[in-house]
């Protein structure tokens, strides 16, 4: 059973939202809230698996939420809820943790499996998303953009798992890498746990963010010369 919280300030979209996961038998709504703050205090009473936030709330946005959130041990995994595709919180909250966005009128179908989904432990963006987004606020100089350092971990990579963390910011999946590298998936796989264990980072999506922020990868994917 996947145990969920949605937080929403809107009743009317919190309602549909919650009407939607309730009719599927796999997943549980264990509680909602009407703001930042109450979905803090409702994730820490429930323990969730997934936790949707919408980006704009009172009291306490989505954003701060989230970090909130995945800051605490055991954290479940984040969907932002937003009501426009190209929103600039979108890649704060990308580069904070979560999985994902959602756009607000979302089909029911497409919110039940991006639920599972994350629930799985999979980002919902791919690669190639999550480049235009990174284009679009932090080439483009967003106020938001200011890159953090770079991970002391960067330099305890292997040079196999900085060539496998190239590809995924180029947008590779891994049966891709395995054939541009001649290994097998396993092996892609196993390399891909370990430079995420060795970064802190919870999936792709923020292998990605690192590549650019890193200057390791340019516009277009392509990676900076050594």
């Amino acid at each position: 059973m996947i145990r969920l919280v949605i937080a929403d300030d809107q009743a009317l979209v919190r309602d549909g939202f919650c009407s939607i996961l309730r009719r599927e038998p796999d997943l549980e709504v264990v509680a909602e809230a009407a703001d930042g703050a109450e979905a803090v205090a409702a994730v820490t009473r429930t323990h969730p698996d997934v936790a949707l936030l919408d980006v704009r709330m009172p009291v306490l946005d989505g954003l701060q939420a989230g970090r909130r959130i995945l800051a605490a041990p055991n954290a479940p995994r984040v969907l932002m809820l937003t009501t426009f595709d190209a929103d600039e919180y979108v890649y704060d909250a990308l580069r904070g943790g979560a999985s994902g966005f959602l756009l607000k009128d979302v089909r029911s179908g497409q919110l039940v499996e991006a639920v599972r989904t994350v629930a799985a432990g999979q980002s919902l963006l791919s690669p190639s998303i999550t480049r235009k987004l990174i284009e679009q606020f932090i080439l483009a100089g967003a106020p938001s953009s200011r890159p953090p350092e770079p991970p002391r971990g960067l330099a305890e990579l292997t040079p196999r798992e900085r060539e496998v963390l190239l590809l995924i910011a180029a947008g590779l999946a891994n049966a891709e890498i395995a054939g541009r590298l001649y290994l097998s998936e396993a092996t892609v796989k196993t390399h891909v746990n370990r430079l995420l264990a060795k970064l802190g980072l919870r999936d792709r999506v923020q292998v990605v963010i690192l590549a650019y922020e890193s200057g390791l990868i340019t516009p277009g994917g392509r990676p900076t010369a050594p």
